[in-house]
């Protein structure tokens, strides 16, 4: 397995880990690129080695997987709306930095046409709240397939209750700043040409599933193509173990 740590941009946060197979035997002839938005409130409590396994499972799988850290709150420029345009910055580093650490062999393999966006929790928010932004393209890359992993997917309707962390990271109460809360929140987003699955354990109590049956029907009935797979008995943080079913699921939609 071949790690590359990888600046997209100048702040000590704006980096990300890239995962290949080491061998050139072992490439597949068509390699998936996959990136991953960790979760964790979007603070400074958790970081992107919380995916690590997660990121070398699929990328002994084939797939070429782009494991990103972003500013969060609790560190200088952290909270919104730095949090999402440092991913946004993150997914448009296919563009450049990214390929450009691959040998040329390799960098053939990669189907730069479909690209997938993976976030766990506030991670599942930054990736639905990018991919809209980008409209499911980078200058060179098309955004296919968004998954996301029991996800803070309505910052509107957490921040009507006064959710700790939604509220961090906003930066105010939602009665100060509604319209804040509405241009991230994803549920709220115009639709975009990238197929979503959300996938939520039946046992998750940080965020319940029917704020992904929410979503999907909600913004299904705007236009969006999306879908909702509930896995019976695993709970929130099934999504960062390599032996859940919830992962499990996650590389059934990536094909992978």
């Amino acid at each position: 397995m071949h790690r590359t740590k990888i600046a997209y941009g100048t702040q000590p946060s704006q980096f990300g880990h890239l995962y290949h197979v080491a061998d050139p035997a072992d490439r597949p002839g068509r390699m998936r690129p996959v990136v991953l938005v960790h979760g964790g409130y979007w603070t400074t409590e958790f970081g992107l080695t919380i995916e690590s396994a997660i990121a070398r499972q699929y990328a002994q799988r084939g797939a070429l997987v782009w494991n990103v850290e972003y500013r969060r709150v609790g560190e200088v420029g952290g909270g919104w709306p730095a949090s999402g345009t440092d991913v946004r910055s993150a997914v448009e580093a296919l563009d450049g930095v990214v390929p450009d650490a691959l040998d040329a062999d390799l960098r053939a393999c990669v189907d730069w046409t479909d690209v997938a966006v993976v976030g766990h929790s506030a991670g599942g928010q930054l990736a639905i709240w990018t991919v809209a932004q980008l409209g499911a393209k980078t200058s060179s890359t098309v955004i296919t397939t968004v998954v996301a992993q029991a996800s803070a997917l309505d910052l509107v309707g957490a921040g009507r209750v006064a959710r700790p962390s939604v509220e961090g990271l906003m930066g105010a109460p939602y009665a100060e700043a509604p319209e804040r809360y509405r241009q991230a929140s994803p549920i709220e987003q115009d639709p975009f040409d990238a197929h979503v699955v959300a996938i939520h354990g039946t046992l998750d109590t940080a965020i319940p599933v029917d704020v992904s049956r929410h979503y999907v029907d909600t913004v299904s009935a705007r236009g969006q193509s999306a879908e909702l797979i509930v896995v019976p008995d695993e709970g929130h943080d099934a999504f960062v173990d390599p032996r859940s079913v919830c992962n499990r699921q996650t590389l059934r939609v990536l094909g992978i």
